[in-house]
């Protein structure tokens, strides 16, 4: 398979997909799905409280993507245009110098207990119990350390606060191919019960961190050799290691790509997003995820953070997340799944830059946001493509007005 698809994007939706069912061997009930969204009013009711409709966004596709060697579709829902677009180009400009290469750690997750008010030495009695601790996180999770994870580590320390005195009690998970939110909680829950008797106090809180240092995916690829967009991207990213204001915004356009490939697949947006920002922060003072270098007379990016997308458990039982993962991504495991994540969030990144410091990214941006503007107009489909066809190669302001005046020449053309 081949993910760089000449003309995919001039094609109408139904013959893109005609194209990927082609190209990945999907069924027809597969394609069906793809179209309708694959869940119904009932299965909405079952899956959270108070429904009352459905919310549909679009599920893209970003070509170009060769990682490690592997040509991958990377499968992207949001409403935001020009995302797609932006990845797709990016890896387009990877793929002349070889593609990205990326990996990820064990899949290895964190969990808190918060101990009030514990008694004297409380760190030193962890530690001293803590082969005897990991022994019963095993024995919580057994089908984890069946499949090649669970217990990792425990250890402890203690704060001061206008509460008093208290203890925080860390341990880590291998969660394999899961997420692991419900595992580390379980294990929270059930392992804090042993830990009165040897600490004393009493239990605060029991929960997971979405901070998992331990879950690092890393990806770099080699962009241009232009001198001129080069010296762009490089100022751009020192503007990001000096400004926390353009370092959030920075790392926004990072997870532009990661969120809409979490919501694809089923993974939960907000905790991927909570735990990339938070590494941003880590180290003393927010930053970029992203780097940029010269090396062997091209332009090199890297990123590096902590991504946690699981392959199976929760919302990756959606039926579309199910086709995303398993028929079009093709991942066989949460670490190649977020290695992918992390090449897609450096392609993104790379993107903005590149627009940024050359023509500016709100020009491409509005126009393809023209067709958005046209339906809020109340265009239909086919006069919000000719609305786009108008503002494409023109340098002319697109705006809901200016989109309204075109919207009304095209009617008074019919």
């Amino acid at each position: 398979m081949n993910s760089s698809i000449p003309g995919f994007h001039a094609l109408p939706p139904k013959e893109r997909l005609m194209h990927i069912k082609s190209l990945l061997n999907l069924s027809d009930e597969d394609c069906a799905l793809l179209l309708s969204g694959g869940l119904s009013l009932e299965e909405a009711n079952l899956i959270r409280e108070n429904v009352i409709g459905l919310y549909a966004q679009p599920l893209s596709i970003a070509t170009n993507f060769l990682i490690n060697g592997r040509d991958y579709l990377i499968p992207m829902v949001g409403e935001e245009p020009s995302v797609v677009a932006a990845a797709s180009k990016a890896a387009k400009m990877a793929r002349e110098f070889g593609g990205f290469t990326a990996s990820s750690t064990d899949p290895i997750m964190i969990g808190e207990i918060n101990i009030l008010n514990p008694s004297n030495g409380a760190v030193d009695i962890i530690n001293s119990h803590k082969k005897d601790l990991l022994t019963l996180i095993d024995e919580i999770v057994p089908t984890m350390k069946q499949r090649g994870g669970g217990a990792r580590d425990v250890w402890a320390r203690e704060y001061t606060s206008s509460f008093g005195r208290a203890l925080i009690v860390y341990f880590s998970v291998d969660v394999r191919d899961a997420m692991g939110a419900n595992t580390v909680n379980k294990v929270a829950e059930e392992l804090s019960g042993a830990l009165i008797p040897l600490v004393g106090g009493s239990v605060n809180m029991r929960i997971l961190s979405n901070l998992s240092l331990f879950r690092l995916s890393r990806a770099k690829a080699y962009f241009t050799a232009d001198e001129n967009i080069a010296k762009g991207v490089l100022a751009g990213y020192a503007f990001a290691e000096n400004d926390i204001f353009r370092a959030v915004t920075h790392n926004k356009g990072i997870m532009n790509g990661i969120t809409a490939l979490a919501l694809a697949t089923g993974n939960d947006t907000r905790a991927v997003e909570a735990g990339a920002h938070g590494y941003a922060a880590y180290k003393g003072g927010y930053g970029p995820l992203t780097k940029y270098y010269i090396e062997d007379g091209g332009l090199a990016g890297e990123i590096e953070l902590p991504l946690a997308l699981g392959t199976i458990g929760s919302g990756t039982n959606h039926k579309v997340a199910r086709i995303c993962i398993d028929k079009i991504l093709q991942v066989k495991s949460s670490p190649e799944l977020c290695a992918v994540g992390a090449a897609l969030g450096l392609a993104q990144n790379f993107a903005a830059l590149r627009a940024l410091t050359q023509e500016g990214i709100n020009k491409g941006h509005m126009r393809l946001h023209s067709k958005t503007l046209a339906l809020m107009a109340g265009a239909t489909p086919e006069e919000a493509s000719k609305v786009y066809e108008y503002f494409k190669d023109r340098e002319s302001e697109v705006s809901l007005s200016a989109v309204k005046h075109v919207l009304e020449e095209i009617r008074s053309h019919k």
